[in-house]
């Protein structure tokens, strides 16, 4: 079973899933090890935007279940962090407090709205919406360097009116691939996020055209997540994705330990 680097616990405002539990989840799935990624949303301009993880009691808490659990699977600590420009300096500060195994940049705030409410999507069509949301990725991604892997590159698709419908890499490929050639040229990577499935769409975020698209770029570095709030949803459908991944030109996927990438087998 491939290693979920990309699930969500309690300390994520949006979880109800106890650590104990999906790690005990991802131990009877037959993962090796796992890693930890609960939200860290800070937004200065909108404090009622609360998703924010207590790292004051999500860390210690972390290192605990390490040492609890290091016979049965390797625990990893990450975090999720929701990129923004005006917050550079504060997540520049907390990616650098704690000796993170591994970081995810995401986009989940667009001009101080997420995708998620319907609000995002007002008095705007479908297509401007997904491409001011490609828009201000790109310019987080050329700018901020707190962060190892981009995390579910289409997320907004999961939420648009039409959702993919009418959405694809060729649609917008002239958004999609200066993000993916930043993301090499400065040494990040990119995940390959099975919520996608999980929301119905049919493919992983980014789609196996994004993915094909970024290895044929020289995208080499490429992880993979469930973005389970809920232990049911961890590692959900992995077993689509060696396959998928081995369409897309990849032979490796990659796990994180100390900020370092490491490369492992696709089954």
């Amino acid at each position: 079973m491939l290693s979920d680097f990309h699930i969500h616990t309690t300390y994520s405002p949006d979880s109800d899933a106890a650590p104990q539990l999906q790690i005990e989840q991802a131990i009877s799935l037959g993962m090796r090890e796992l890693c930890v990624t609960d939200h860290y949303d800070y937004d200065s301009r909108n404090p009622d935007y609360a998703f924010v993880a207590d790292l004051s009691r999500y860390l210690p808490h972390m290192e605990q279940l390490r040492e609890e659990y290091r016979n049965r699977i390797r625990l990893n600590i990450g975090i999720e962090l929701g990129l923004q420009l005006h917050e550079q300096e504060h997540l520049s500060q907390v990616a650098a407090q704690y000796p993170y195994d591994f970081i995810i940049g995401s986009s989940h705030l667009i001009d101080g709205l997420d995708p998620w409410y319907p609000d995002y999507f007002q008095n705007r069509s479908e297509r401007s919406a997904y491409e001011r949301y490609f828009e201000v990725t790109l310019e987080r991604i050329r700018q901020m360097d707190c962060f190892d892997v981009f995390g579910h590159l289409d997320y907004i698709v999961r939420y648009g009116p039409n959702t993919n419908q009418f959405y694809s890499y060729e649609a917008y490929r002239e958004w999609i691939d200066p993000i993916l050639r930043t993301l090499i040229e400065k040494g990040k990577g990119l995940e390959c996020n099975t919520g996608g499935l999980k929301y119905g769409l049919g493919h992983p975020n980014p789609t196996g055209d994004v993915l094909r698209r970024y290895r044929e770029l020289g995208g080499e570095i490429l992880t993979v997540g469930s973005d389970a709030h809920a232990v049911q949803h961890l590692g959900y459908e992995f077993s689509r994705l060696p396959e998928l991944l081995k369409s897309c030109g990849f032979r490796y996927y990659t796990v994180y330990h100390q900020r370092r990438p490491e490369f492992v087998p696709l089954p």
